[in-house]
């Protein structure tokens, strides 16, 4: 190996979503005097390619038939060309990546893994047979790890848990620009509740949006409103369900923002209703921001939380409980202190910089041990 190791992410694409941000989030901050950094997408570059820049060499990989599952010899020939040290593959492109890294001789295989995946048969049959050709699995939650160690018979020694982090400089506590609520033609004090994710069913935005319909209207000139930013195939049904539940005046689904900051800053308050999650980005992002959370305690949020905020988590698919929470915020003359409370939680276990270095040791134990003789 050179002085500086050669890592090729490999990820299905750069769009909007926290995995993505992550990844982003990694190249731009690991060491360049330690790491060359290459990323490599499977469908299409993105939206957070053009973070990357000047960090990272980016690639889109070599157009493949629907037998590269079974035998992915563009994309290993593509990989040797890059001559990595480690490729490190993240969730979606596991086994093909794997499979092709090893067909490519790279001496070391890393993969992480952002939140549950299908539990179909195949599913698990190919995740079972990546896990056999990777050196180390890192999960983003010890819930998670659990999972993985359980359903895929990862050994303990082969599996790390490397919780996400986020940038506590970036994220804090700050004055809103006043953007969204003249865009939304909002009044001054018009308590906005928000989230940020992917319009997917795991996220249940729809039990949000039913908890959301359960609130009281409060003063008739500034009634609540909620705000979820983000894209995904759930959009239209959501809008649907708005309309049926006669709050279609108050949701507003802005799309993706590329000022997340401010956006926080508008909020008095962030929910999700997940059925599943790894660790949450747009979580530790709110918190970081000083905003009190109301979530559902699935995956990682309930670790997230900590015994600190414990009183913020909820059950899935409640969406009387969640209006419950949330009411309570709103009232709640302690909301401020919950928010305080919030951000000390962020910063002290999960800053950005503390999952760089943690990944920054996984790659650097590499240099310790002789290469993976494992090529299945």
């Amino acid at each position: 190996m050179t002085n500086r190791l050669r890592v090729a992410h490999v990820i299905q694409n750069l769009n909007y979503g926290g995995m993505e941000k992550l990844l982003a989030d990694l190249v731009r901050r690991i060491a360049p005097a330690r790491y060359e950094c290459h990323v490599v997408t499977l469908e299409y570059l993105g939206r957070y390619s053009r973070e990357m820049e000047g960090f990272a060499r980016l690639h889109l990989g070599p157009r493949m038939s629907s037998l590269s599952l079974l035998r992915p010899a563009a994309l290993a020939r593509f990989l040797a060309s890059l001559r990595p040290d480690i490729v490190h593959t993240h969730s979606g492109v596991w086994y093909k990546t794997a499979r092709a890294a090893r067909m490519a001789g790279v001496p070391w295989v890393v993969h992480t893994e952002h939140g549950k995946q299908s539990e179909d048969r195949v599913s698990r049959f190919l995740d079972r047979r990546a896990a056999r050709k990777t050196d180390a699995v890192v999960a983003v939650s010890d819930a998670l790890g659990s999972y993985l160690s359980q359903r895929l018979d990862v050994p303990r020694d082969h599996l790390h848990v490397i919780p996400n982090g986020v940038d506590v400089s970036r994220f804090k506590a700050r004055a809103p620009s006043g953007a969204l609520r003249h865009e939304f033609k909002l009044a001054e004090g018009q308590p906005i509740i928000g989230s940020v994710g992917r319009l997917e069913a795991v996220k249940g935005y729809d039990v949000v949006i039913r908890a959301f319909a359960r609130l009281p209207r409060g003063p008739e000139a500034a009634p609540p409103v909620l705000v979820i930013a983000g894209e995904g195939s759930e959009r239209a049904g959501l809008e649907r369900l708005a309309s049926e539940l006669g709050v279609a005046n108050r949701v507003f689904l802005p799309g993706w923002r590329d000022d997340p900051e401010d956006l926080y800053a508008h909020f008095c308050c962030f929910v999700l209703g997940s059925w599943s999650e790894g660790t949450s980005v747009s979580l530790l992002e709110a918190m970081a921001s000083g905003l009190p959370p109301v979530v559902t305690a699935v995956g990682g949020n309930p670790a997230v939380l900590g015994s600190e905020l414990a009183a913020q988590a909820v059950p899935p698919g409640d969406p009387v409980k969640l209006a419950e929470a949330v009411g309570r915020v709103l009232e709640a003359r302690r909301a401020e202190e919950i928010g305080a409370r919030a951000r000390r939680r962020a910063e002290e276990h999960f800053s950005l910089d503390a999952m760089v270095s943690a990944y920054d040791r996984l790659y650097q134990s590499f240099g310790r041990q002789a290469p993976s003789t494992e090529l299945r």
